[in-house]
């Protein structure tokens, strides 16, 4: 694929800060192709000190006027970057696909979601905005009542990091980018090293729509920055007024204590790990096993389990359907073959991982796919344990990050209800049962709804739809802050504040 990409024209490894390309690529800094194990041959530029002044500079004096600008403006903006991104057809396609083994048929329908996220806030922004508008009561006694009008305004300038994940929906023209722009307020981009040439060609989609909608120069900027050095000092920056993360906990809370010591702490809203707990009743299984199963199998390694919402424990009664359950798992895990990881360094975390498992004391490993695992190529894993084991391990709690799951078998519900006890928060908790267990159904989705920012019946939990009513977030650490979503119509409450107007006239608002 390296050889018959035609973006040699298109890809300069430079930042985009200010309406202009610059930088020097630097030798060393190559994008890499995972499903091939070798560098891919373009190379990336490194921000420093000049760069951030840079980009925080134009930030800051893009603030008013972006903020100032209609929202029909906005809405234009949004729009033009979604027919940008699929302007560049197969090129953008073929460069994701080089840089993350993803396959096309996922490539593009994250293309299409990405360009589906942009227009929904398009939408949202020819709507009316929201407001509360109390009239005044001049007259009211013991004391008038002032005009108050209740609205909101943009923070100012946000940082975006792009998850590893979703090359294109969480990256620079992703869900925090397009509910940022949409709110009014300028973006910078910290390119993830994953893949950095994906992250050029949406930047330039992102500068065409600049020119071509009269946007001001310093409403977003794409920087490349392989060292931590570069980040912490851009997130602690005062120009800075909010930062969105997707990644792990570990990173997302050191960003998180950075924020902290700032003179002016900021909203950090990060997505650091979940789980994804999935209940399966015994009377569902019984009837629904071998169904069930293909269903939790695919679940578990789509995307090679690289997957927020990937179900990593599976919560079931032991009886003879969970037998068979165990079973059917076998029998479609043995076969499948070995694939590649977004990166070499995700998958030698994911072995490391499951070689913990493995060697945990009352933890079996029930199924193993084929191949070998070297590089970026890892291999799917079915694990198994009970209740006690999974409350005297808490490591068992931890994500795993990849195409493996852990089934745990408990002896009655009351068990498996004191289990869901010890889970951290989390994206997706799910449920599936029949309408003879409605008594246990009732009791534990109360449950999970204390756990997860999601519940879902009879549904696996990878996938996540696009809409108003959708909640992408949930009690730490599946989000740092779990009153809001980076998924739907809502994710643009992140980056807005309220202010009460009083007595202001009705013409400033027009």
């Amino acid at each position: 694929m390296t050889g018959t990409m035609n973006t040699g024209t298109l890809i300069t490894g430079q930042h985009y800060i200010g309406g202009c390309w610059h930088g020097q690529p630097q030798a060393g800094t190559c994008s890499f192709n995972p499903a091939l194990n070798q560098p891919l041959r373009w190379t990336f530029a490194e921000a420093g000190s000049m760069e951030l002044q840079q980009v925080t500079e134009l930030a800051e004096s893009a603030a008013m006027p972006y903020r100032l600008s209609s929202r029909q403006q906005r809405a234009d903006f949004l729009e033009q970057i979604a027919a940008n991104i699929e302007a560049m057809g197969e090129v953008l396609i073929e460069t994701v696909m080089a840089e993350t083994a993803l396959p096309k048929g996922r490539v593009e329908g994250e293309r299409g979601r990405t360009c589906n996220q942009l227009r929904l806030f398009a939408r949202l922004l020819r709507s009316p905005q929201e407001e509360v508008h109390e009239q005044a009561e001049p007259d009211r006694q013991p004391v008038p009542k002032p005009e108050l009008r209740l609205r909101t305004v943009a923070l100012g300038p946000v940082v975006v990091f792009g998850a590893s994940n979703f090359p294109l929906a969480f990256s620079v023209a992703g869900g925090d980018t397009a509910s940022a722009l949409a709110a009014g307020c300028p973006v910078i981009v910290k390119a993830h090293n994953a893949h950095p040439a994906t992250s050029e060609l949406v930047a330039r989609a992102i500068a065409k729509a600049i020119e071509q909608c009269q946007m001001p120069m310093g409403v977003f900027a794409l920087v490349h920055a392989r060292t931590h050095a570069f980040s912490e000092q851009l997130i602690q920056h005062p120009a800075i007024k909010a930062v969105a993360f997707t990644g792990s906990e570990q990173v997302g809370m050191h960003f998180q204590r950075l924020i902290w010591q700032r003179k002016e702490p900021i909203p950090f809203y990060g997505e650091l790990g979940s789980q994804n707990p999935l209940c399966v009743l015994p009377a569902y299984l019984q009837q629904h096993s071998e169904a069930f199963a293909g269903q939790l199998f695919n679940s578990v390694v789509m995307g090679q389990g690289q997957f927020c919402t990937r179900p990593g424990l599976v919560f079931l009664l032991r009886d003879s359907a969970s037998d068979a359950l165990k079973a059917q798992l076998q029998a479609l895990c043995q076969p499948h073959p070995a694939s590649a990881m977004l990166t070499a360094k995700i998958a030698a975390s994911y072995r490391q991982q499951v070689e913990t498992l493995q060697q945990s004391a009352g933890v079996t490993l029930l199924a193993e796919g084929q191949g070998e695992e070297e590089g970026c190529v890892t291999k799917a894993r079915i694990f198994c344990t009970n209740a006690r084991t999974f409350v005297e391990q808490p490591l068992l709690r931890e994500e795993v990050f990849g195409p493996a799951t852990l089934l745990i078998e408990c002896s009655d519900i009351t068990e498996l209800q004191m289990l869901l006890t010890t889970l951290a928060g989390q994206l997706t908790a799910t449920l599936y049962a029949n309408d003879s267990e409605q008594a246990s159904v009732r009791s534990l989705l109360q449950a999970l709804e204390q756990k997860a920012g999601r519940v879902i019946v009879g549904q696996m939990p990878t996938g996540v739809e696009v809409c108003a009513s959708m909640n992408h977030g949930g009690p730490f650490p599946a989000a740092s802050d779990s009153r809001y979503t980076a998924v739907g119509s809502r994710a643009i409450q992140r980056f807005v504040r309220p202010v009460c107007y009083q007595n202001v006239p009705a013409w400033y608002f027009e």
